[in-house]
């Protein structure tokens, strides 16, 4: 039996975006940049499909950019304000997803500044020190709503209040909050905010930017005025579709699911720490501050990556960090940033749950843990 404990990672399509992405592939596929019915039918999907997404983020659907995930988003919204700011400062934190410090530090090879702020050892980065990286020419700051490792909150609401204040555009990454927490983008302060589809049950390849009105922006590509020339190219229109789909699910779905998740990281955190492995919680250990359902242990006193592979063997499907690192050698930037030595972080296991996941799952990885932990043992002699 498959007990799949990496939700962080991707979901599963829900049956009924499969069966809306399917529909549409065989009975909507016209460009939905043409004139005529078949690419009026195509627009009016894509249209729908830009309130549902809207709805999720609290915004008006003009300021819905459909991108091909997170990562686009991410880079269009860095990279984007920065083109368009032609030089300038930028503060990122220490611990964003890859697709922002990577775009960071491409600006930093064209000649901008950039400041990285670090977190606390729980994950969380303090306003004020992002506060003092702050300086005349910034023009962008970066803050994810969520940790996609550890799952620690940020205080995105309170930097954004003294970045407007000196007049800096705020960038939030929330791919890893949605469906785990609510998102209003007025409420955040955000100008700029990323989702993705496949972590909400949708099909991967399908994502937007959320871009406050009168937000001056440097498309990446070139080549057409298709979504109001921030993304030129010819709409997906099955996935942004199914996108919508998911969206308006998980919307409607969200304090349910984040009942069901908060009863399974409670269960799972008390069943791993009673196992008496040495295993340490990494992230905030206020519940305010962590979103539901995704914990992330370092076993300092084990192989990580043995530990991770008798899980896999035993059907266990659990995380080690992000997935866009996967196959790295390097330890998790996150970690190392709230203060892991590099032999610990590389020990981390992350565990995220998802709609279908059940009490009978935390169970199952329990017992395969504690096996693969008496097989260490015995093979070290302990």
């Amino acid at each position: 039996m498959e007990t799949y404990l990496d939700y962080a990672a991707t979901t599963p399509v829900r049956p009924e975006v499969v069966e809306l992405v399917t529909r549409v592939l065989r009975e909507n596929w016209g460009n939905a940049s043409s004139p005529h019915a078949t690419g009026r039918r195509a627009r009016a999907t894509v249209e729908l499909a830009r309130g549902q997404v809207a709805r999720l983020v609290g915004c008006d659907p003009e300021t819905i950019c459909f991108t091909s995930g997170g990562t686009e988003a991410n880079n269009l919204a860095v990279l984007g304000v920065a083109c368009a700011a032609g030089r300038g400062h930028v503060v990122c934190s220490a611990i964003e997803h890859h697709s922002v410090l990577d775009a960071c530090r491409a600006l930093e090879r064209k000649g901008f500044a950039v400041s990285w702020v670090q977190p606390d050892p729980e994950g969380v980065v303090a306003p004020e020190a992002f506060a003092a990286c702050l300086r005349s020419d910034t023009v962008l700051a970066c803050l994810m709503l969520v940790n996609n490792e550890v799952g620690s909150l940020q205080p995105v609401a309170e930097v954004s209040q003294l970045c407007h204040e000196r007049g800096v555009v705020v960038h939030v990454d929330a791919v890893a909050a949605a469906g785990r927490t609510e998102i209003a983008v007025d409420a955040l302060g955000a100008d700029l905010l990323s989702v993705s589809a496949h972590k909400i049950y949708g099909p991967p390849g399908a994502g937007a930017l959320f871009v406050r009105s009168g937000m001056e922006l440097a498309p990446l590509f070139h080549g057409g005025g298709q979504e109001r020339r921030r993304r030129p190219g010819t709409e997906d229109v099955a996935g942004v579709a199914g996108f919508g789909l998911a969206a308006d699910l998980a919307r409607q779905e969200l304090t349910g699911w984040i009942d069901h998740l908060e009863t399974l990281q409670r269960a799972c955190w008390v069943a791993v720490m009673d196992l008496g492995v040495g295993a340490r919680a990494m992230g905030p250990t206020n519940p305010q501050q962590h979103v539901p359902g995704m914990l992330s242990f370092t076993f300092p006193d084990w192989d990580g990556d043995a530990l991770r592979t008798a899980l896999d063997l035993r059907g266990i499907r659990v995380g080690a960090g992000a997935a866009c690192s996967s196959g790295s050698t390097e330890p998790s930037h996150v970690l190392m940033a709230m203060g892991c030595s590099p032999e610990e972080a590389q020990t981390v296991v992350r565990l995220s749950f998802g709609c279908a996941t059940e009490l009978a799952d935390v169970r199952r990885l329990v017992d395969a843990l504690n096996e693969a932990v008496s097989l260490q043992r015995e093979a070290m002699g302990c």
